[in-house]
């Protein structure tokens, strides 16, 4: 009886041993028509991607059928890198009932909503995200579940947010008594240097995949406080220092040139808006390789709800007049002097799931379709810090796979209709 026993546990240990080397693991075959496998690269045609477990294992010339594996059938179709955004608000939208929904929505329905947001935007062929201003908890949570495979969403990489009381992270266009609560639960409003020391440390101990401030003012401050610079050097610097140390990027919010200057000297890796970037900030740029984030679709959409409805205050109707419609043209310089640019919308202005939207708008200032579309891959990929993992459709990488009609290199509006969404092998759109 003993030998039989030994002999029963021998045979299951070799079944488990030998599936668990994925000798069952189920292959999936994508035939691409044209394949966009490396953006900046030339696409290449009929070509066969193998995917294991959410994984590219192979890419090989031609239409290839291998044994019991499954194929999707692209042929006709122009195939490249899931798309990805660097500059989400997933909690919400800009809309007439922000006041009412702030207060009467709870957390836990909040971030429900926060997730059909989330799908719609993976939907749209964007596989990855970067949240840079949410509920810290909540976004942190949904971030957790979808790496962990118990719910569905676009990767996400969530930031902790430092402002200075009375910027534009710190709450505004609300009665004194409930910026009085708030401030009670918000530890990363700082004010002086070693405060903002605190609150960087604070934000990184609690989740935060990088940290988020606001070196200016902002549009949608509820102040007439205008968009100049509100941070001070030493309170930036702190904070980058902080953060970096304990292995954490920095972006900035940043509108007028005088705050992109300041961030990018102390040394953030991104600049979200640029709106008033010019040839001193360029210089800067290229020095340091930090990234622009454009954020052209929420200039675009803050200039339209100014002019055509009340959803916006008098004081962000001027702001929003004035800055958005000085961005494009602002953007298009940046592109000719040669700074690195990043894929990013600022969707929660502007609706989830029309990010692309915003490629649309890239081009109509002068923006190269190739190189659009490396900002929102390869670019996108390096201000992760993630290129080794995703960006490209190459051996290795997550199989972040997005498919259009016609080619988005010959017409750009191509990607504002995705055909087929996978990512990390998973099918979402066909």
């Amino acid at each position: 009886m003993k030998k039989s026993i030994l002999a029963a546990t021998a045979v299951a240990a070799t079944i488990t041993a030998f599936l668990s080397s994925g000798a069952f693991a189920k292959t999936t075959i994508i035939h691409a028509g044209q394949l966009l496998a490396v953006p900046g690269e030339k696409p290449l045609p009929e070509r066969s991607i193998f995917i294991e477990d959410g994984v590219i294992t192979d890419v090989r010339e031609g239409y290839v059928e291998e044994g019991t594996a499954s194929v999707i059938d692209l042929k006709d179709s122009f195939v490249m890198p899931g798309l990805m955004d660097m500059h989400v608000h997933l909690q919400g939208e800009l809309g007439p009932g922000n006041d009412s929904d702030a207060l009467k929505m709870s957390k836990p329905l909040m971030q429900m909503r926060s997730l059909m947001y989330a799908m719609r935007t993976l939907r749209a062929g964007f596989t990855t995200v970067r949240d840079v201003g949410s509920s810290p908890q909540e976004m942190y949570a949904m971030r957790d579940a979808i790496n962990n495979g118990w719910i569905d969403g676009p990767r996400i990489v969530a930031a902790g947010g430092v402002g200075i009381t009375g910027g534009h992270a710190d709450i505004s266009g609300v009665s004194p008594e409930l910026m009085a609560f708030h401030d009670q639960e918000n530890k990363t409003v700082c004010d002086g240097p070693y405060d903002c020391r605190r609150a960087t440390r604070h934000a990184i101990k609690y989740g935060a995949d990088l940290i988020k401030i606001t070196s200016t003012g902002g549009v949608l401050t509820d102040r007439a406080t205008g968009t100049g610079q509100q941070m001070e050097m030493d309170e930036l610097k702190e904070v980058v220092q902080s953060a970096k140390r304990m292995g954490r990027k920095v972006a900035s919010h940043a509108h007028q040139e005088a705050g992109i200057i300041a961030a990018l000297e102390a040394g953030v890796d991104s600049i979200e808006h640029g709106s008033y970037a010019g040839p001193s900030s360029h210089k800067l740029f290229k020095r340091s390789g930090a990234y622009l984030v454009p954020t052209l679709l929420a200039g675009d959409t803050v200039v339209q709800m100014a002019k055509n409805t009340e959803i916006l205050s008098e004081a962000q109707k001027e702001k929003a007049i004035r800055v958005g419609s000085d961005m494009k043209g602002n953007f298009a310089k940046a592109v000719d002097a040669g700074v690195n640019i990043a894929f990013g919308t600022d969707s929660g202005v502007s609706k989830h799931g029309e990010n692309a939207r915003e490629a649309v708008l890239m081009h109509e200032a002068g923006m190269d379709s190739m190189a659009i579309l490396k900002s929102a891959t390869v670019n996108a990929a390096d201000l992760l810090g993630m290129s080794d993992t995703i960006g490209t459709l190459e051996v290795g990488k997550q199989a972040d796979i997005i498919a259009t009609d016609g080619s988005p290199l010959a017409d750009v509006e191509e990607l504002l209709d995705v055909d087929f969404v996978m990512k990390g092998g998973k099918v979402f759109v066909q």
